[in-house]
C-alpha cells in the first residue's frame, strides 16, 4: 500500500535515536503487527498505520511525561492522517488503538485494530530483543543491572526505576497473560520463555 511507504517515511524522520523505541523498534512492531493481522483477519491498513505511529512521541522513561507518550503519540496521528485522507471513523479507530496500547495506561483496547497493536508492541519487550531493550534503556539510564541483596526480587517488590533486571518482574514477565489475541499469546509464551531462561542463566552467573 503506497499510504503505508509514505507515513514510514514520515515516521522515519520523526522518531529519535532512542535506544529502545527507535525507528527498528517501530519497524518490528510492523512485521509483529503484519503476521497477527493474516490470522485474526484485522484490516492490515489501519493496523499497519497505527503500528507505524504508536511511538512518535515518546518521552524518556526519566522524564515525568513518559506516561503520557501514547495520548500525545495518538493526537498527533489525527494530524499525519488527516494528510493521507483517511475517514473520519480510520482515523479515531487508529488514533484510539494508539492511545490505548500503552503499558503504562493499563488499558485493554475496544477495537481488534486496537488488540492486535497492543500485542505487536508488547512482544517486542520480550524474547532476545525484549532483553536487549531492556539492558540498552538501563544503560542510558546508568541504573546497575540487579540489586546485589536480592537479585530477583524473592522478599521485595520490584523498582525498576532502580535496577534493570527487577523489570523482568514488574513488566515484562507479566505481558504473556495479558496478550490479546490467540497468535500473540502463542508467540509470547514462546518468547517469555527466553526471559525465563536468561534469568535462570543470570542466577547462575551472579
Amino acid at each position: 500500500m503506497k499510504v503505508l511507504e509514505l507515513l514510514k517515511k514520515d515516521v522515519k524522520k520523526i522518531m529519535e535515536n532512542d535506544p529502545a523505541h527507535d525507528f527498528e523498534h517501530i519497524m518490528r512492531v510492523y512485521k509483529n503487527a503484519q503476521k497477527i493481522c493474516k490470522i485474526e483477519k484485522a484490516n492490515e491498513k489501519l493496523v499497519l498505520s497505527a503500528a507505524l505511529l504508536h511511538d512518535i512521541v515518546s518521552y524518556p522513561k526519566s522524564d515525568k511525561r513518559s506516561k503520557m507518550s501514547s495520548v500525545e503519540s495518538a493526537k498527533k496521528s489525527k494530524q499525519i492522517l488527516k494528510k493521507y485522507d483517511f475517514n473520519e471513523n480510520e482515523i479515531a479507530i487508529v488514533s484510539d488503538a494508539i492511545r490505548d496500547h500503552s503499558f503504562s495506561q493499563k488499558k485493554i483496547p475496544k477495537t481488534i485494530e486496537g488488540k492486535i497493536l497492543q500485542d505487536s508492541d508488547r512482544l517486542d519487550a520480550l524474547g532476545a530483543i525484549g532483553i536487549a531493550r531492556v539492558f540498552a534503556t538501563g544503560g542510558s539510564l546508568k541504573r546497575p543491572f540487579y540489586n546485589i541483596d536480592d537479585p530477583f526480587c524473592k522478599k521485595r517488590t520490584p523498582d525498576d526505576k532502580t535496577w534493570t533486571v527487577d523489570h523482568f518482574f514488574q513488566k515484562l514477565l507479566k505481558l504473556e497473560s495479558l496478550m490479546n489475541t490467540k497468535s500473540g499469546k502463542i508467540e509470547a509464551k514462546r518468547r517469555t520463555r527466553i526471559l525465563k531462561d536468561y534469568l535462570k542463566q543470570l542466577k547462575q552467573e551472579v
